[in-house]
């Protein structure tokens, strides 16, 4: 976690920028309560050796969405938290363009949080996979 928990799309960006999600190409679009926006390019740095999009970096991106959100909706007194389960189904694949994934709330109690999030292809609208993650609160 950073030294401070990050306040807006900026410091998001900020934060993992020099980190896994900069690697990726990982992009905030938008951060509220309700609802987390990331976006990737699908790149050769993310193809699998079939030249599509490797299902690891789709996991990554969800599961980025699914922690930004969880930083942006910590309940008082909590300092940090770790994905306590995740799991995703993939609907399809892609070897170009870009990918969007949108994180919303399942259960934000005071020690877990559930996200569910759909990443889709912003070139074809197609739904790429769907992900959802528990979330260990941490005080």
């Amino acid at each position: 976690m950073p030294d401070a928990i990050p306040a807006s799309v900026a410091a998001f960006s900020a934060a993992g920028a020099d980190r896994f999600p900069g690697q990726l190409g990982i992009a905030v679009v938008e951060i509220t309560a309700d609802r987390v926006t990331l976006s990737m390019p699908v790149t050769a740095r993310v193809h699998n050796p079939m030249n599509v999009v490797h299902g690891g970096a789709v996991v990554s991106l969800a599961d980025t969405a699914c922690g930004y959100a969880t930083v942006a909706n910590l309940p008082e007194g909590a300092t940090s938290f770790t994905t306590i389960e995740l799991k995703t189904n993939f609907l399809g694949a892609v070897n170009d363009g870009d990918l969007l994934c949108v994180a919303t709330p399942v259960h934000r109690g005071r020690s877990t949080h559930v996200w569910d999030a759909e990443v889709t292809h912003v070139q074809s609208g197609r739904r790429i996979a769907m992900f959802r993650c528990t979330n260990l609160v941490i005080r």
